[in-house]
């Protein structure tokens, strides 16, 4: 038997337990919607990635509040946080840091580890797409591995550990489009929307004032981790592995499941790191939700940020003017 077919007494959550956290991230959402105005969606997204433990590639036009969303999550719990601006002459010693020549007041010389802004709980990598690949592919180990290799010593990264990167999706010139293998080392992609014209009117009165909101700490890092742990301990019954499985291969336009613009419009469909991202995205909105099973409606919920980064579309798409979102809803659509 696999390991979903059995669900041991041990595997269950503790009530009291389940409904403790679950208050604690709505208290964790209301601080953000505090200071992000408009953005919901966003802020829960977000926080799926963290209590994911993976990592969150967030697109949209400049000015939206990307930028102030990771810092406003970083005040709201107790992490550590680091922004790094990637520019085209940014080089990977610049992320991951670097090993430098030291002398004492003796005169005798030592190389020392110089750590770079990698290493910190939340690491805003903005603008992601205008550094070049090789400084790109600095992040692959940190995001994958949660560890940096420098001058052949491997440094591990402090726990809880997230990428949140941005892009933007408007300007390309000078920009470096992140390859496949990268893209998919996020848990999801967000995409920020443009706010309503009450939400704009509300930005503009309350940031331009004399004072600003901003988020109290409500959690801490040891509260966080274990609510990272207990998102690994939601119970994935067998019948939703097998719709999670389905939506991942109906991702690929050879299967015989998936839909006819699939088979149209897809090259490439979503890798078995994908149907790992469902489940535990899965997870984690279904403790955002107080309940200690995965249901079919939180693979729903989430299939759209998981999967819209990692179907690879054919050029008639893009003529066409088929998105990945509404290729994800037609492979929802045969469930």
């Amino acid at each position: 038997m696999t390991e979903l077919a059995v669900l041991s007494p041990a595997t269950f959550v503790d009530e009291g337990v389940l409904q403790a956290s679950t208050s604690k991230l709505q208290t964790v959402l209301a601080e953000l919607g505090k200071v992000v105005l408009g953005q919901e969606q966003l802020c829960r997204e977000v926080l799926i990635g963290l209590l994911g433990g993976g990592n969150v590639l967030l697109e949209g036009q400049p000015g939206l509040g990307k930028t102030l969303l990771v810092r406003t999550l970083a005040d709201a719990v107790e992490i550590t946080s680091s922004r790094i601006q990637f520019t085209p002459d940014l080089m990977p010693a610049d992320i991951t840091g670097t090993t430098v020549l030291m002398r004492d007041d003796a005169g005798r010389s030592s190389l020392e580890f110089r750590r770079g802004p990698i290493f910190a709980n939340l690491v805003l990598a903005d603008e992601i797409n205008r550094a070049t690949p090789k400084t790109q592919s600095a992040l692959l180990e940190a995001m994958q591995e949660h560890a940096v290799t420098v001058a052949g010593s491997r440094h591990v990264l402090a726990e809880p550990f997230c990428v949140i990167a941005t892009q933007n999706p408007i300007e390309t010139e000078g920009t470096y489009p992140l390859p496949e293998a990268q893209l998919d080392r996020f848990l999801l992609k967000a995409v920020v929307g443009f706010p309503t014209l009450e939400v704009l009117r509300s930005i503009g009165v309350s940031t331009t004032g004399v004072s600003t909101a901003s988020a109290e700490r409500v959690m801490s890092r040891e509260e966080l981790l274990a609510m990272q742990r207990l998102v690994r301990q939601i119970v994935v019954a067998p019948h939703v592995a097998d719709v999670a499985a389905h939506i991942t291969m109906a991702t690929h336009p050879e299967h015989n499941m998936s839909p006819e613009r699939v088979k149209k419009f897809v090259r490439f469909g979503a890798s078995p790191r994908a149907m790992q991202a469902l489940l535990l995205a899965g997870r984690a909105n279904a403790l955002l939700a107080g309940r200690a099973h995965v249901g079919v409606e939180d693979l729903r919920a989430i299939a759209t940020p998981v999967l819209r980064h990692r179907m690879i579309l054919g050029f008639d798409a893009t003529l066409d003017g088929v998105t990945a979102d509404s290729l994800v809803a037609d492979v929802l659509a045969t469930l």
